[in-house]
């Protein structure tokens, strides 16, 4: 691990750094009709932000084989990086400010994401954002996804940063729960989500947070 006091930021990205909540939608919408589901709004958003597998899993049974998961998750992020292709994609209020200042100070910046690597691959490189970050770790990565620390705890080890040192920005309950489980401060950003408890401190849009901001939060989380 590098010394104590080094800092690093781990990202989430749908919902966070970028809003790309439509293009999700519309291509799981396309998807899940040609499979005879009627995907409700209230659904998706109940669901944003989890694994292809434990989405597609609460809408057709635990018993959905892995082959069927594959084939729809497949099918629905070919769509969703197509919608990308034509509407494009920008960072959420605040989020540039932060990566620009986090970049300056030479803190190490992960994405942790429960979405495929072409995915965030393809945000990023429509971003022009495609070497800014240190390491990625995606749907491929893990066994687990959120809120199993495992994705944070992953972005900690290939960062050679102390959980301890890492701050989460997360929009969604099940990422901040991840943090928390991870032993890492967090920030709840409400622009999916009503009720982010579990974060340490919650804000409308990054813009309302510098990194003396979030330093001061990996000190509080310390000492609580």
């Amino acid at each position: 691990m590098k010394e104590n006091n080094t800092f690093a930021l781990i990202w989430d990205m749908d919902g966070t750094m970028v809003d790309t909540r439509k293009a999700h939608w519309l291509a799981w919408k396309q998807i899940l009709s040609a499979e005879k589901y009627d995907l409700t709004w209230e659904t998706f958003l109940k669901t944003f932000g989890q694994r292809n597998d434990t989405i597609l899993r609460s809408l057709f049974g635990a018993g959905l084989s892995d082959a069927e998961v594959v084939r729809i998750g497949d099918a629905k992020e070919e769509a969703f990086r197509e919608v990308l292709k034509g509407k494009g994609v920008k960072l959420l209020p605040g989020a540039g400010q932060i990566i620009d200042q986090a970049k300056t100070k030479g803190w190490p910046q992960v994405v942790v994401s429960s979405a495929p690597r072409k995915n965030i691959n393809a945000i990023l490189k429509a971003l022009n954002l495609p070497d800014t970050f240190a390491a990625l770790v995606c749907a491929e990565d893990v066994i687990n996804g959120k809120p199993h620390p495992e994705g944070c705890l992953t972005a900690s080890q290939k960062i050679g940063v102390s959980p301890s040192n890492c701050i989460v920005l997360e929009d969604a309950p099940a990422g901040l729960l991840a943090a928390r489980n991870a032993g890492m401060a967090c920030v709840g950003v409400l622009s999916t989500h009503d009720c982010l408890s579990n974060a340490d401190r919650v804000v409308n849009t990054l813009e309302e947070i510098t990194l003396t901001d979030l330093k001061a939060l990996v000190h509080e989380h310390k000492a609580f």
